[in-house]
């Protein structure tokens, strides 16, 4: 009767733990995606092509020649004119994005070079504030716009924010006429401006100096417009397509010149300045 006795359980199998961050899921598509191949594909997904939200420093290093990058204006700080405070006091909210991103505020500016050409370069960084655009931003890429006319070469901005900062008021309004009105004597001495918009360009920076450029170019999908989708349709009372306020409805609607896709967005920017330079 020893064909019934139950075989000995096996010995448990020790539970091997993944790391976190080895995996992450693509928000358009849902595959599941080994986060290093993603890096090699620079954030966009190979089946679905969604482009992820990526670092400035991640831009730079895609559009900038290796080592060419000087940056300016770093000392820069952000004051509290109005005493601002909402759930925290306003200087603590930027302390805490201080120390958070490594850097004094929301935009990195300076002199760079793309294909050996050099450019006057500014990029926003969303992990600061959201890429908000205070005194500080509108006077930094106010000196980007300025480097450009002192030394005759193209600009080139980069932009991720969602708007005004709410913070400082009246005086980061006055950013978006403060850097409009540069843009205009840039324009007038034939020195060509690209403006990238990436996800999302927003509010303020995009009814500004996000949407002045010589060519306008913005990557898949993004997010872009003024005022949120919710209080649009409550203005007008009406529903809004599904795509608006991304980048195909843009351009669609004469808003934007061209879609390029991450992979090819250093050589679609060499390509214009080669072009605009002439």
């Amino acid at each position: 009767m020893e064909w019934f006795k139950r075989k000995p359980a096996p010995p448990p199998t020790e539970r091997k733990e993944i790391p976190d961050g080895l995996w992450t899921k693509c928000n358009s598509c849902g595959e599941i995606i080994y986060v290093r191949e993603l890096e090699k594909d620079l954030w966009v997904c190979r089946t679905c092509s969604f482009h992820f939200r990526i670092r400035s420093t991640d831009y730079m290093d895609i559009l900038l020649d290796a080592d060419s990058f000087t940056e300016y204006d770093v000392g820069l700080l952000s004051l509290d004119p109005l005493q601002f405070k909402d759930s925290k006091k306003y200087p603590d909210r930027i302390a805490e994005a201080r120390k958070k991103t490594g850097r004094n505020d929301a935009v990195i500016a300076g002199i760079g070079a793309i294909d050996g050409r050099q450019v006057s370069f500014a990029i926003m960084d969303f992990s600061f504030v959201g890429g908000s655009m205070g005194s500080v931003v509108g006077e930094k890429i106010a000196r980007a716009i300025e480097r450009s006319l002192d030394r005759q070469v193209p600009l080139i901005i980069v932009s991720c924010s969602g708007g005004a900062r709410m913070q400082e008021g009246i005086l980061s309004l006055l950013q978006m006429a403060k850097t409009s009105g540069l843009l205009a004597r840039l324009s007038e001495t034939k020195i060509p401006y690209i403006s990238v918009l990436t996800n999302p360009t927003t509010a303020g920076v995009m009814a500004s100096y996000a949407s002045l450029g010589d060519v306008i170019i913005a990557e898949p999908g993004a997010l872009l417009g003024f005022a949120g989708r919710r209080v649009i349709e409550q203005t007008i009372g009406q529903k809004l397509p599904e795509n608006f306020q991304t980048s195909e409805f843009f351009k669609d609607h004469g808003f934007l010149d061209k879609i390029v896709h991450r992979h090819e967005l250093r050589k679609t920017v060499a390509l214009l300045l080669d072009y605009l330079s002439q």
